[in-house]
């Protein structure tokens, strides 16, 4: 079931991605800090953070080099967690198929990370700031719904005209 909704952010995307397009993934819809491109971005990026943390490995944001490949207008160090506005309008990508690409790599890396486990590494409690204690499944569900909303808001953002 976890596998299923691993799928899902890059699957939804893939509905809307002819969509996106110039005049519109760098926009900035209603003059809100979260464009296209930033909504995709971060939805990689918490993706890609939380499995690498819950497996222990490198982040393919470094371990593959996408944060050379985003170029140096996105914030090497940044997820979109608590960014200013300013940090945001900086995630700025000259080639759309960038945004895709890091979405199935970290696609592929969750399926398989999510393959690995057991019932028991599931049922495992990974977080205990909060009552109750978060699990390794529950952080993951959290993790892929969070980026299908993101990848929704794009959804809805392409189907807007920029220039509107």
């Amino acid at each position: 079931m976890l596998q299923e909704l691993a799928r899902r952010p890059l699957d939804e995307l893939d509905l809307v991605w002819d969509r996106i397009g110039p005049s519109n993934v760098n926009a900035h819809p209603g003059g809100h800090p979260n464009s296209i491109a930033w909504l995709l971005w971060h939805s990689g990026r918490e993706i890609d953070a939380q499995v690498a943390h819950l497996g222990g490995q490198e982040q393919l944001w470094t371990a593959q080099g996408w944060v050379e490949r985003f170029g140096p207008d996105v914030p090497a160090e940044e997820h979109g967690y608590g960014q200013s506005e300013d940090t945001a309008r900086a995630v700025v990508v000259q080639d759309k198929e960038v945004l895709r690409e890091y979405l199935a790599a970290v696609t592929e890396q969750s399926l398989d990370y999510l393959g690995s486990l057991t019932e028991e590494d599931l049922a495992e409690v990974i977080d205990r700031q909060w009552d109750p204690p978060v699990t390794r499944a529950v952080r993951l569900v959290s993790v892929y719904a969070d980026a299908l909303q993101h990848v929704g808001q794009a959804a809805y953002v392409a189907g807007t005209d920029p220039e509107d």
